[in-house]
């Protein structure tokens, strides 16, 4: 299969994982930092950047750096809220966000956890999208059902090259 494929496929496949479960559950399962991560895990299947270690520990770390942040700088807002220009109160909304970021990528340089689009998701966190202790939690939880699932795709793909043929006959 061209790589292009089977990379678009595997993307698509991981990203429906989280997807079917946040359609059944009705939990936000389904939030923008999972794509870049799916589209990393299926360009890179085994490399260092997708050890999950990199992958679950980028997120927690921009999970818990969101979280401080937002609960820091006593926000009660989230992005998708118009505020005032010049406003005390957008202020702290930015202000978190980039507070945020910066304590992520220290984090993940500090512990060799790696993920840019962890960044994304302290973001997500810090600007009040998904901003309690429990959606912390959930987002942490479904980045390793992504990461599980990305493994138990790469266990596949490896019972077939190594079977495949005697499966056929």
């Amino acid at each position: 299969m061209d790589d292009r494929l089977g990379t678009t496929l595997h993307t698509g496949l991981l990203l429906s994982t989280t997807a079917v479960l946040a359609w059944l559950s009705g939990f936000p399962m389904l939030f923008p930092s999972l794509g870049p991560s799916a589209f990393v895990l299926a360009l890179f299947q085994d490399s260092d950047a997708t050890s999950p270690r990199r992958v679950i520990g980028g997120h927690a770390i921009g999970v818990v750096a969101g979280l401080l942040a937002y609960h820091s700088f006593g926000v009660t807002l989230s992005i998708t809220a118009a505020t005032d220009p010049g406003s005390l109160a957008g202020l702290r909304l930015v202000s978190s966000g980039v507070v945020a970021t910066m304590l992520t990528a220290g984090g993940m340089l500090w512990t060799e956890t790696r993920h840019p689009p962890a960044c994304a998701t302290t973001l997500i966190v810090s600007l009040g999208l998904l901003s309690t202790p429990l959606e912390g939690a959930l987002i942490v939880v479904t980045v390793v059902v992504l990461v599980v699932a990305h493994e138990l795709l790469l266990a596949t793909e490896r019972v077939g090259a190594r079977y495949g043929d005697r499966l056929r006959s």
